[in-house]
């Protein structure tokens, strides 16, 4: 089946065997149950000990959560995914089910989410785990770190946050496999619609769900979607950290994904509109866009990224710009949403220096290429024409 049909029907309508032929509901109830029950201990006892499928604790597995686990197994192509009560905690999970039986070392992409560059520095160096950065989109460099660190696992993105880079995770999985490590991709901004890291040889993907998943701005909550090698560490760690997403997230979460196609394909449209439109603006001193023929990745984007779709995210910087400017522009906007997110359904605009990459120090964001001019927009579902047109009356002067 092609991902449209997948993200309406996967994981629904599941019978209970203990009301066959009885009904079976169109969606996923949501399931508020800590603990399940069963006629006969024996049969507790074995569900209990995983030697037959079943719910028996809420930390352990929920039927709600298992519905949403499902679809977006369904949607990666993976072998089973874990939904978490957050992006970031899904991030951490991932990494501790690379790193388990293999070396206390990371090799990160030097641009990241900058939570995740906190969590890698401020989290997990003090409890011994060593992470250096490398430029992803540099194989020869991957290739050199990897054999100078020898690390358990990499982590990237597969577009970027917020510049929009975009990596070759099919030449950089090849790389991993021959170094025996671990490739953990966070998958938020591309979505499985534009890329399936999984299928071009990552081992663990993670999502915001809060983002494009989810889709309506009611939802904070991530998942880890593995291959086979990982999934049974992931869910072995789950039964003792309980790091499951809540069944009211999850629910929220799977009836958001039922039109997350539609949504990120106008998204995507409306981000490329506004994108050549930022472009051409005397206001503006550089726009990042993925479609633009002359990004730096454009081979890689050319083969991983389909023709057409190339991300709900525009990022450009303001000319001459500091602080004070970009807080003027910003108070200027009408109808686009000054947040701290993406994904939703309405446009949202976000300035990097204060918001995803505030806790990195000013230098840092420098090297990184985030300046105080910077911001991110995350196309929404809006008629473009009046998307353009508030960004138009924000660029005037005051």
């Amino acid at each position: 089946m092609k991902i449209e049909t997948k993200a309406v029907h996967a994981g629904d309508r599941k019978a209970d065997p203990a009301r066959r032929g009885s009904f079976v509901p169109v969606t996923t109830p949501i399931f508020t149950a800590s603990s399940y029950v069963y006629e006969s201990t024996d049969k507790l006892d074995r569900v209990m000990g995983q030697e037959e499928p079943g719910y028996c604790y809420g930390r352990y597995d929920n039927p709600t959560l298992a519905a949403l686990e499902e679809l977006i197994t369904e949607l990666e192509g993976g072998a089973g995914s874990l939904a978490c009560a957050s992006g970031m905690l899904a991030i951490q999970t991932a990494l501790l089910t690379a790193l388990t039986d293999r070396p206390k070392r990371v090799l990160a992409s030097n641009a990241l989410y900058g939570a995740t560059v906190s969590m890698l520095t401020k989290v997990l160096e003090p409890l011994g785990v060593d992470a250096e950065f490398v430029d992803v989109c540099d194989v020869a460099a991957v290739e050199q770190k990897l054999a100078a660190m020898r690390p358990g696992c990499v982590i990237m993105e597969t577009i970027s946050n917020p510049l929009l880079r975009v990596g070759p995770i099919d030449r950089i999985a090849a790389l991993c496999r021959s170094a025996k490590a671990a490739l953990v991709v966070d998958n938020t901004f591309a979505t499985p619609l534009l890329v399936r890291p999984l299928q071009l040889g990552a081992n663990l993907v993670v999502h915001s769900v809060t983002k494009f998943l989810a889709g309506h701005g009611d939802v904070l909550g991530g998942v880890v979607t593995a291959d086979a090698d990982h999934f049974p560490i992931l869910r072995t760690l789950n039964r003792t950290s309980g790091v499951g997403l809540g069944p009211f997230e999850a629910y929220l979460t799977m009836r958001g994904i039922k039109t997350f196609v539609l949504r990120m394909e106008r998204q995507c449209a409306n981000a490329c509109r506004i994108a050549s439109w930022l472009g051409g603006h005397p206001g503006i001193a550089r726009v990042y866009y993925p479609a633009d023929p002359g990004h730096p990745d454009s081979e890689t984007i050319g083969r991983l990224l389909p023709k057409g779709l190339h991300g709900a995210i525009v990022t450009f910087d303001l000319k001459d710009a500091g602080k004070a400017e970009v807080f003027g522009f910003m108070d200027r906007l009408k109808l686009i949403v000054k947040g701290t997110s993406l994904g939703d359904v309405h446009s949202l605009m976000l300035y990097p220096a204060i918001a995803s990459h505030r806790d990195l120090a000013p230098k840092q964001r420098e090297r990184m290429g985030i300046t105080d001019g910077t911001l991110r927009l995350c196309a929404g579902i809006e008629a473009v024409d009046d998307l353009i047109a508030d960004l138009d009356q924000a660029l005037r002067p005051a």
